[in-house]
């Protein structure tokens, strides 16, 4: 079963830096994309960034993150990153891994989507 787990979130002040980690497991063929999103308290789930498999250089970033995070993976490790920067109270929330990848179904590789269970940021003023 594929698995996503996130880590490295955290209580931090304003101005300062988190990376996130997003490790993967399971049976994967390979990855198409991943990404992450974020979800604040009363909110609904908004993307940050996502990558595609063309390389780091194929990212794709939210206006209001753009400048202060950067998202890059590691495809030998199928991991995933998220270096942030200059933090501010409204980016609390609960951050979450998703990944389109190729996983084996009843014999065929298959494209599915999946979800990790996230990890709280909390940006103190």
């Amino acid at each position: 079963q594929v698995q996503l787990v996130e880590s490295g979130g955290g209580l931090v002040q304003a101005g300062g830096s988190l990376r996130l980690s997003c490790a993967t497991s399971g049976p994967i063929f390979s990855i198409r994309a991943m990404g992450w999103y974020r979800q604040a308290p009363g909110k609904q789930r908004e993307l940050v960034a996502t990558v595609t498999s063309g390389g780091n250089t194929n990212s794709n970033y939210a206006d209001a993150v753009s400048g202060r995070f950067t998202i890059s993976r590691d495809n030998a490790k199928n991991t995933l990153y998220l270096q942030m920067n200059s933090l501010k109270p409204e980016d609390t929330a609960v951050y979450y891994c998703n990944a389109d990848l190729f996983t084996p179904e009843s014999g065929v590789w298959t494209a599915k989507n999946y979800w990790g269970k996230g990890t709280l940021v909390t940006v103190s003023s």
